[in-house]
């Protein structure tokens, strides 16, 4: 019998129940239940090793926020109730966060949590509806049910992990027996490479190899981690009779042309890479790429570029990456995707650059289809789209990294496997980066995460084709995300004394220590002893390739392991030794004092056998995709284009994921005064850390799977060519492109048609590289797009990144009435074949013209056609559009994808060389057509609404405030004139405490802003690894705050925002009667000054310091913030209007002054009653109010993004002296958010800093 077992409920009361409202809904709509009548969601927590005093306080400040939860010490479980858990061995943020909260403020060891969602079902449901809604909404593969009643004992008892299985007889098998022994253990390697393995063993080693061996083997050689598709050499090319064929011929040719320029008589197979890989290398050939980093340390695509800091040139490493979690994510979407971007993160961070915008390309079938339509053996559409956004959204928003594009692509055909990619763009100064030798002598650090079972498997599930039964059993490959242990990593490499002592680094992404560590030097003796674990009982093999997240290995020389270590610490982190590099070339493990792994480095490196297949290209079916509509009239087809899925509009998907953390973002995803316009792609700053930048980073991407299922050449030539389009429109120059490529086929297997897919795709994209001298240096390959007899569509996207002036940056929304609207049209020939010419002139032109003022916006023609770009250009600031007097196209060219071509808005003065003059912006809000049968006028307002119809119900945009009266403004102290007010303590440079907690992620934003406006700044760690960790964490904070003026708590999700709920980790920690004497000694004594955002925000009425000035135990009817009414993450700008200006945080503002800011939470509704709402207005502490284009507070959605009360933004303590706020002021600077109008520069920060002087 262990420790006594303390169990609570706790379930959100009614109106703050709105996870229960929503899965009401869902199980309703999506499972056709009508005799449903309600549902409760009571979070269960089960903790032990804790007294029932700590247990009490820990119910009433970590499990349960009065004002918002019901507590229970028990339920009726007679009925319909269901409890769900995850897996034993999967990671629990949930859990480990309450256990996080419970050690602060016990100041004792974290105590073992349990967590469970349980459902409590009303109404009169049968046992089928039960079961039918347990179906629906467990996934075995992360979860399963749980059971009712409280357990004996927390206490896990984890079996010793049995000696590491030698494979007896291996060296022996009959070729039967092997490909028998191949099956049974669900290798991915081929019979081939395993026939290659005992041939190795039994004439090399002259021994049997241990399971550890095979399996790392196996991992090593899987497609995932070494590309094996890819490398296949190719002995025969065979090209189908056709005109489209005969075009890839010729590509074909100049490939083998470029082939002898670049190895000079050198023998190189052809294969996919070398396709994939060619036009790179014949530009560097040609002296045209300059600006690769050249090192034997691959990351990430990595080029350098010159970054103006103050005014002066730096050199940087510019890196991106993309990645993708097709497999993981189709069988477990939210941890599936989370780690897809996790991964993608950690590629150029393990090169020591910092990454600062992600962009997310994802590909689904139709979301509308009703689950009874999906396929045996399939998660629903609707739930793999949803679930993977929330994953890859809370892993990007929790570590702070801006996610600056989304875009989900909607094909029949990825019903077979989900397509989940992410890129990302990271940089550093050039001299933080080390490209070192591992010598004999050094170490092998690992760092961050612990090990666990989560990711077993995941290299090789990831590189098989998959059926009903191998999805049930795939569980354990998938992995799990941990985002405030990689933000920790982020801050540690960014420190440039830490980036300088690492000689090499490598990610656990795949295959676990076996390749992280494995890959990192030719000789290398690991020590799987010393790896730190999650828990007990895992074995050798299980260590050598679990693929726990957020780990990475780094070699240093042995004399920095202290520093190494020690800077670790200081910023919460984990880092043990657990390997040495060796001067032979053996790759060693051992465990338990005894080698399971000793492999000849020559050995592993030839990446098995090497595959010989042929390849035959087919004549496509068509050179473009045509498509058809229902509507015979203009306006009917124009509204029917709007609705198609890969035309209508993604906002309420995408602005669920953090566009403007990092204080970088130079578009938003959504632009102009109705933020409806979507940005070509994304643009951020390059995040220098002190001073100022005018150098900026664009990112966009190309794909059309319609157009490459008919012929994958096409398909992949317009992707790059589209691509490229884009970054022209947004004002790069297409000369300064680099290309990151990815492609996602079915399974090859070995037959030549299907070889014939990939093979024409990468000769597409090579054939623009070539011709417009432009390299794709990098890019992932994804074979394995294969259910059953289901394939996904040829796929290869392109990434394309270049470099620019912000000031040259340009959006797609029309700016102004009575400008010109010019198409640039390019050339193309009978066979859809660009012509390059043409393309590198014409892009060129509107380069020039961009840059000299000459344009006003641009957008690029994709799917929609001509129809859709113009009808997105006008949402944005309500301007419309007319044609040019006479026919400007046929009915059909308005709707067709002319990839390549753009629209130009300009002033009437202007002509740019190429292009056609097809209309001008109006006044009227409408588009107006003059065609052959007449003119034709289609109102932007139904524009609108057919373009915002079809995923409303998926993805929605708004949640009104249904049934509110009329709100009124909140100002009963203000003035319209600007207000000093002057502290009785006299500093020219008062000193700002900014925390970092585990989950913080906009301390580097809070930091620059205050410094800009002439603060001094001090940044502290929490740390909270052991218990003298947090009582040292404290000490010093109290230290730092008695020494400072002002406290800013930043945003960002403090221990993920849980349990249930944002800012209790911030709260737990400044509960401590230390830092609460502390902190009341600064306000009540000092004049000291607070502020918190968002979280920040969040934590400050936990504490009760918002609204009353003073730490308090919170009560049921004080004010709160709790989850946003839209029942989701919302990231985008507000308008806000300053109320009253009483605080010295207001003091340079006037009541009644607007202001647009970013927002980006997902607990940001205020919520305070009748009486207390009367009260804050008396007192004037409701300082800032949502409003709308009006200027008036508002329940409408659109502007009052969470559901506020009373459209509350900010609100003061009684003396204005302590902030608390959502809208993310600190997120602004020069040259930012060029496509959101309005006044931005609030200048709290500045009023802050003046008050002390």
């Amino acid at each position: 019998m262990g420790a006594q077992v303390r169990r609570i409920y706790v379930e959100k009361k009614p109106g703050f129940n709105t996870e229960a409202i929503r899965f009401m809904a869902d199980f309703k709509e999506n499972l056709s239940l009508n005799n449903l009548d309600h549902v409760r969601v009571l979070n269960r927590y089960d903790v032990s090793h804790i007294d029932e005093k700590d247990f009490q306080k820990s119910v009433r400040t970590v499990f349960s926020d009065p004002s918002q939860d019901e507590v229970f010490e028990g339920i009726d479980i007679t009925n319909n109730v269901f409890a769900v858990e995850y897996l034993p061995g999967q990671y629990d943020q949930r859990a480990d966060s309450a256990a996080q909260c419970i050690q602060i403020i016990t100041g004792k060891s974290k105590p073992p949590v349990k967590y469970a969602r349980v459902l409590v079902l009303e109404g009169m449901l049968g046992r089928e509806d039960v079961d039918k809604i347990k179906n629906y909404f467990i996934n075995p593969v992360d979860s399963r049910e749980a059971g009712l009643l409280k357990p004996d004992t927390l206490d896990e008892e984890y079996p010793e992990a049995e000696k590491v299985e030698i494979v007896e007889n291996f060296i022996n098998k009959s070729e039967k027996e092997l490909e028998k022994f191949r099956i049974e253990r669900g290798f991915a390697m081929s019979f081939e490479d395993l026939f290659f393995c005992q041939e190795y063993f039994r004439n090399t080693e002259k021994r049997n190899p241990t399971i550890t061996e095979i399996k790392v083997i196996d991992t090593y050689w899987s497609d995932h981690c070494r590309h094996t598709t890819f490398s296949s050499s190719i002995e025969n090319v065979d090209f189908e009779d056709g005109k489209t064929t005969e075009e890839i011929k010729n590509t074909y040719e100049q490939y083998l042309k470029a082939r002898k320029t670049v190895y000079k008589g050198k023998e190189k197979d052809i294969s996919l890479m070398d396709l994939a890989t060619i036009g790179a290398k014949e530009l560097k050939k040609q002296g045209l790429l300059e600006d690769l980093e050249l090192s034997e340390e691959v990351n990430a695509c990595s080029t350098v570029i010159n970054v103006d800091v103050k005014g002066s040139n730096e050199e940087w490493l510019l890196m991106f990456k993309n990645e993708t979690h097709n497999h993981p994510t189709e069988i477990e979407p939210f941890g599936g995707a989370a780690t897809c971007l996790g991964g993608a993160i950690r590629d150029p961070l393990s090169g020591r650059s910092y990454v600062y915008q992600a962009m997310r390309i994802s590909g689904s079938g139709d979301i509308r289809q009703k689950p009874e339509d999906t396929l045996a053996g399939k998660l629903p559409q609707r739930k793999i789209s949803t679930e993977a956004a929330a994953g890859y959204s809370s892993y990007g928003n929790q570590i702070g990294l801006a996610t600056g594009y989304v875009n989900e692509i909607y094909h029949p055909d990825y019903v077979a496997k989900r397509m989940e990619v992410g890129a990302v763009i990271a940089a550093a100064p050039r001299t933080n980066v080390i490209r070192g030798i591992p010598q004999k002598g050094d170490v092998v650090i690992l760092l961050g995460g612990r090990t666990g079972r989560d990711g077993l498997g995941g290299a090789t599930g990831s590189s098989k084709e998959h059926t009903e039964e191998s999805i049930l059993v795939c569980g354990s490959e998938v992995q799990k995300g941990n985002a405030p242990t990689e933000r920790k990593i982020q801050r540690l490499f960014r420190n440039p004394s830490v980036s300088r002592m690492i000689k090499r680094c490598n990610d656990f992404g795949a295959g676990g220590v076996s390749v992280a560590i494995g890959e990192l030097a030719e000789g290398l003796n690991i020590n799987l002893d010393l790896v730190p674990k999650k828990y007990e009982g895992l074995d050798g093999t299980e260590l050598a390739i679990s693929e726990s997240q957020e780990r990475m290995a780094v070699v240093v020389r042995e004399k920095d392991i202290d520093d190494f270590i020690r800077c670790a610490h200081q910023e919460n982190l984990e880092s043990t030794v657990v390997a040495g590099v060796t001067g032979d070339r053996r790759l060693k493990m051992s465990w338990k004092g005894k080698n399971i792994l000793n492999i000849s480095r020559d050995f592993l490196d030839t990446n098995g056998i090497k595959q010989k297949i042929n390849v035959q290209v087919c004549e496509p079916a068509n050179p473009c995709f045509e498509r058809t509509f229902e509507s015979k009239n203009l306006k009917d087809a124009w509204l029917e284009n709007m609705r198609n899925p890969n035309v209508a509009c993604q906002k309420g998907l995408a602005e669920r994921f953090d566009s403007t953390v990092g204080a970088g973002t130079v578009l938003m995803p959504f632009g102009g005064r109705t933020q409806l316009t979507p940005a070509e792609g994304m643009a951020a700053k390059i995040p220098v850390d002190k001073g100022e930048t005018s150098t900026c980073s664009l990112m966009a991407y190309g794909f059309d799977p319609y157009l490459s299922k008919e012929s994958p050449y096409h398909g992949a030539m317009y992707a790059v060519v589209h691509s490229v389009a884009k970054i022209v429109a947004m004002g790069g120059d297409y000369r300064k492109i680099r290309l990151t490529l990815q492609e996602y086929f079915e399974k090859l297997n070995k037959d030549p048609k299907r070889w014939g897919k990939p093979f024409s795709a990468l000769l597409g994209a090579f054939a623009v590289q070539h011709e417009l001298k432009i390299p794709a240096i990098g890019g992932k390959d994804s074979m394995s797009g294969t259910f059953k007899d289901m394939n996904v569509p040829p796929t290869l996207i392109s990434f394309a990144v270049a470099v620019e002036n912000i000031k040259n940056i340009i959006s797609p929304e029309f700016k102004k009435t009575g400008n010109r609207v010019l198409l640039i049209k390019i050339k193309k020939s009978d066979s859809n074949i660009p012509d390059f010419e043409d393309v590198k002139h014409k892009y060129s032109a509107v380069h020039e013209a961009i840059v000299s003022g000459k344009v006003r916006s641009a957008c690029t023609i994709g799917f929609g056609g001509i129809a859709a770009s113009i009808s997105k250009m006008t949402l944005g600031n309500e301007i419309g559009f007319k044609t040019k007097d006479g026919p400007v196209a046929d009915t059909k060219d308005w709707f067709f994808a002319n990839y390549g071509d753009m629209i130009l808005e300009c002033p009437k003065d202007v002509h740019i060389d190429g292009s056609i003059e097809i209309g001008s912006t109006v006044d009227e809000k409408q588009i107006i057509i003059d065609s052959p049968s007449g003119v034709t006028n289609i109102g932007l307002g139904e524009i609108r609404d057919a373009w915002l119809e079809p995923f409303d119900g998926v993805y929605p945009i708004k949640k009104d405030m249904k049934g509110q009266e009329e709100m009124k403004d909140c100002c009963i102290f203000g003035s319209t004139k600007k207000k000093q007010r002057q502290s009785t303590v006299n500093i020219t440079r008062p000193k700002v405490f900014i925390p970092v907690f585990p989950g913080t992620n906009c301390e580097y934003d809070t930091k620059a802003v205050f410094e800009r406006a002439g603060a001094e700044t001090e940044v502290f760690v929490f740390k909270n690894l052991s218990p003298s960790d947090v009582k040292s964490s404290i000490e010093e904070m109290n230290k730092i705050i008695r020494q400072s003026q002002i406290i800013a708590l930043p945003g960002g999700f403090s221990a993920g925002d849980e349990p249930e709920g944002s800012g209790k980790f911030i709260a737990a920690v400044f509960r401590n009667e230390l830092l609460k004497d502390s902190v009341m000694d600064l306000l009540k004594n000092r004049d000291g000054l607070m502020l918190g955002i968002c979280n920040g925000f969040q934590a400050l009425i936990e504490l009760g310091l918002v609204p009353f000035g003073e730490i308090v135990d919170t009560k049921e009817d004080y004010p709160t913030l709790t989850y946003n009414k839209i029942g989701r993450h919302v990231s985008s700008f507000v308008r806000t209007k300053v109320v009253c200006n009483k605080s010295p945080w207001f003091h340079m503002c006037r009541v009644g002054d607007v202001y647009s800011l970013p927002v980006s939470h997902g607990e940001g509704r205020f919520v305070a009653n009748k009486e207390w709402m009367e009260r804050l207005m008396k007192q004037g502490q409701i300082a800032t109010q949502y409003v709308d284009p009006d200027n008036n507070p508002t329940y409408d959605g659109f502007y009052n993004v969470n559901g506020s009360v009373e459209a509350v933004e900010g609100i003061t303590s009684p003396d204005g002296r302590v902030l608390g706020k959502m809208a993310h002021s600190e997120r602004l600077n020069s040259g930012l958010y060029k496509n959101i109008p309005g006044e931005k520069e609030q200048d709290i920060f500045e009023a802050g800093v003046k008050y002390f002087k």
